[in-house]
């Protein structure tokens, strides 16, 4: 009996050791446990993204959005403009700079006294919102079938001379104001007035813009004066192809002698006119007969031939530039350069 006993409370010894090795192992796997746990939390803690920054990067995306709304918001479109022909284009462009989209409704290389707008024409001219033109009659009669948003009679203001009489013409006017360069400075500040009233916002712009092309318009006429004057070329007198410049030798003090009559350079030049001009060219003692750069040369020709020594150059009254021309970047500035440096020969004047 003893014996039995005995081995009962050995066996309950054993299982009561047996329990407290298991829950101490227990124990110890549960530590570890926590303490990889907080180990997994703490790397990724570190490796997330702060939840700060993320609202962060969110307000700072929000902001540049909303800085480029902002920005887009204030981009102004620009005005259109539609000039006449290429000098009124030349001056739109000069004052109207990057403020505008300006555009020509005569076509380069056409010549603008017989111009006559098509339909399609007349819709581009309708639908900018500024029409600039030169007036003084050189539009007629098709500017009056034009209903633009606004336009600027760029002549306005000026003392202008009459037709004489040329029925090419369909106005009371000659209109070639823009190649005397103390007529050309009124005109831009009538365009430059013309676009302050339509976009005034850009009115500072456009008034140092003009402020600039008038300063060399002035060089341009300090230019000529010095050197057409009288004490720098031995003539006086100039033979140009059509009546274009009589604003500019009033201004300059010279006598044109056309070989056409008329104010616009279309129409026969009659056998008995060329002879008249050979006739006056050996009595003034001129060796260059002009021509033009948009018509046939042939009548220049035919005259110059009849004169010993003569010859042919152009006298171009800049009412538009060809392909060439337009291709290389000649501006109005460049024509009337030219035409000063062919004056000096044909005037006879020092180099």
């Amino acid at each position: 009996m003893k014996s039995l006993i005995s081995l009962l409370i050995a066996i309950i010894v054993l299982a009561m050791t047996a329990s407290i090795i298991v829950i101490a192992a227990l124990k110890i796997a549960a530590a570890n446990s926590t303490t990889i746990d907080n180990s997994s939390k703490s790397s990724t803690n570190q490796t997330s993204p702060n939840p700060s920054n993320k609202t962060n990067l969110s307000s700072s995306n929000n902001s540049n959005r909303t800085t480029s709304v902002r920005q887009q918001s204030t981009i102004q479109p620009k005005i259109s403009v539609v000039a006449s022909f290429f000098p009124i284009y030349e001056f739109v462009k000069a004052i109207g700079g990057n403020k505008i989209v300006a555009s020509v409704l005569i076509p380069i290389g056409a010549e603008p006294h017989d111009f006559d707008p098509t339909i399609q024409q007349i819709q581009k001219a309708n639908s900018a919102n500024v029409l600039v033109y030169n007036g003084a009659s050189m539009e007629e009669p098709w500017i009056h079938e034009l209903t633009p948003q606004d336009e600027v009679d760029a002549s306005k203001g000026i003392n202008l001379l009459t037709n004489p009489g040329d029925p090419e013409i369909k106005g009371p006017i000659d209109p070639h104001v823009w190649l005397d360069p103390i007529l050309a400075v009124k005109e831009v500040q009538n365009i430059r007035d013309g676009l302050d009233k339509v976009d005034p916002k850009n009115s500072v712009y456009y008034n140092h813009n003009a402020l600039n092309f008038i300063g060399q318009l002035h060089e341009l006429d300090t230019a000529f004066r010095g050197n057409l004057s009288s004490s720098s070329c031995a003539k006086r007198d100039f033979i140009p192809f059509h009546l274009a410049f009589a604003y500019f030798a009033k201004q300059y003090g010279l006598n044109a002698h056309p070989i056409h009559q008329g104010i616009t350079p279309d129409g026969e030049v009659l056998p008995q006119k060329l002879v008249e001009v050979v006739n006056l060219a050996q009595k003034l003692g001129l060796k260059v007969i002009y021509s033009e750069d948009l018509i046939d040369p042939r009548s220049s020709q035919a005259i110059a031939e009849q004169i010993p020594g003569a010859k042919v150059m152009v006298l171009s009254p800049i009412e538009g530039i060809n392909a060439t021309e337009q291709k290389a970047g000649v501006t109005y500035l460049d024509k009337m350069y030219q035409d000063l440096a062919a004056l000096k020969i044909g005037l006879q004047c020092k180099t």
